[in-house]
């Protein structure tokens, strides 16, 4: 029942919102580490920052720890999560030369 609420929702979301609000939202609650809910907290917590201020690195790392905040630790990044980083900045480098990425200024 519940999964299928969910696919409900997402198939109303995905027609009414653009998908750059879709991601405006999630990162706006999404758990960034324990009891850090949203980039903006998690900019401010880790790196003493506003979201605004966060270089491609900084960012980098907060999305490499997204599938599981509680484990992979933006605070103490394992080699792990460190190469799920460079990865998110290889990915964000290569949507740019291609003109696809007009991220924060980076």
């Amino acid at each position: 029942m519940r999964k299928g609420l969910e696919a409900y929702f997402t198939v109303l979301l995905e027609a009414c919102w653009p998908k750059q609000r879709i991601l405006e939202v999630y990162l706006n609650v999404a758990e960034l580490g324990d009891g850090v809910f949203g980039v903006e907290a998690a900019a401010r917590r880790f790196f003493g920052v506003s979201a605004s201020a966060l270089s491609a690195e900084q960012a980098a790392l907060l999305a490499a720890v997204l599938p599981n905040p509680r484990k992979l630790l933006a605070d103490r990044p394992s080699s792990y999560v460190r190469s799920r980083q460079s990865w998110i900045l290889g990915q964000m480098r290569l949507l740019e030369t291609r003109g696809h990425y007009r991220g924060l200024g980076w």
